[in-house]
């Protein structure tokens, strides 16, 4: 019979939390410069009555939607868990529709790492992970750990770097 599965237990970098906050304002800010331009534009121009309530109803829910945009990173950090030994790259995350996926190393095709702007400001890199059939992230770790992290996922999946 074989051995249970024990849950991951890797997590986050702090930091993934500030940068995931950042992230998020930024694109509330842009939400909102973009309502606000629809706005003026309405005003300016006399548009149709139901144009105006539609903006009203993108107002709402863009309310809304910024409002989870920053509580959102909160649970992000603190669901978020991965592990990885000789068979399986295991991840875990969600609060409200937890996830957990058991990536078979011998499917794992290609295990690359990126920094956007951001996330060198923290130190910070993602490791993407392909397989024939998807694709996963796990974002927010540190530099270090990201390129160990790489290695070793490289070398349990026998995958060999391209020149």
């Amino acid at each position: 019979m074989p051995s249970p599965i024990s849950a991951p237990q890797k997590c986050l970098s702090k930091d993934a939390f500030k940068v995931q906050l950042i992230t998020e304002g930024i694109t509330a800010v842009i939400g909102i410069v973009i309502l606000a331009v629809l706005y003026y534009l309405d005003d300016r121009f006399a548009w149709k009555e139901w144009i105006g309530w539609g903006l009203h109803g993108l107002l709402v829910i863009g309310v809304i939607a910024t409002i989870w945009s920053f509580v959102e990173p909160y649970f992000l950090y603190k669901s978020w868990r991965y592990d990885i030994d000789e068979d399986f790259l295991q991840l875990k995350f969600g609060v409200i529709m937890e996830r957990h996926f058991l990536v078979p190393m011998t499917k794992i095709q290609a295990v690359s790492t990126k920094q956007g702007p951001i996330l060198r400001k923290y130190g910070l890199y993602t490791i993407s992970i392909k397989t024939m059939g998807s694709s996963h992230e796990i974002p927010g770790l540190p530099g270090d750990v990201a390129s160990q992290l790489r290695e070793q996922i490289a070398h349990y999946a026998k995958l060999k770097e391209v020149e």
